[in-house]
């Protein structure tokens, strides 16, 4: 299979992942069954396909990509708020290298006491895609110090919709989900960082932890 086959099959296999996940939710399965499904489908895609993230070397000491333990509050039922200023800014992804995205929406909730805003994108290249990139609290120990991604519906990983709800607008964010940007594993990949408004002071312990 030549790269470019693999690579869409690779995405089409993400994408999916979260597909049964969103049907297995929006079903009434218990939502740590799922998330540990879909765990371990990740973990055998990341071990067995050609476009795993992983090199050889990885892949010959790989026993799984390290989590937090399901965090049913970290799970929030959120309004996107679309009323906001469509600003479009160039987010670095390494020394070289940047990508344009615009502000599309607004997502707030709340942690504990804690109010917390986050920004949501629209990637501006061939196709788009909305994009959650965050960076928390736990990502001086814990988590990738540049940050995790919640979404990014270019690669397949869909929002969680509201159970029974039609607009659009309105998604689960579950953090449980929380995954790596390629980069972290190893140093042939580059991928764009959370912006600043997107840094969090509080700490979200949910979701994939630094693979290193």
């Amino acid at each position: 299979m030549s790269n470019y086959l693999a690579l869409h099959d690779y995405r089409s296999q993400v994408a999916a992942s979260y597909r049964e996940r969103n049907q297995a939710l929006c079903a009434g399965e218990d939502a740590a069954t799922v998330l540990q499904r879909f765990r371990e489908s990740k973990d055998h895609l990341f071990l067995t396909h050609s476009q795993s993230a992983l090199d050889e070397e990885q892949l010959r000491h790989f026993r799984g990509l390290r989590y937090f333990p399901y965090n049913p509050a970290m799970a929030f039922a959120v309004t996107i708020d679309t009323n906001v200023e469509p600003k479009q800014q160039q987010i670095p992804m390494d020394a070289q290298e940047s990508m344009t995205m615009t502000t599309v929406g607004s997502i707030r909730f709340t942690i504990g006491e804690t109010p917390v805003e986050l920004s949501l994108y629209w990637l501006n290249i061939y196709g788009g895609g909305l994009f959650l990139p965050f960076r928390d609290a736990t990502h001086t120990t814990e988590t990738y110090g540049a940050g995790r991604y919640l979404f990014d519906t270019i690669k397949g990983s869909n929002p969680v919709p509201l159970m029974n709800v039609q607009d659009e607008r309105q998604i689960i964010l579950d953090f449980n989900y929380a995954y790596n940007p390629s980069c972290v594993y190893n140093d042939r990949w580059v991928c764009p960082l959370a912006p600043a408004e997107n840094r969090l002071n509080v700490a979200i312990p949910a979701g994939e932890k630094n693979y290193k």
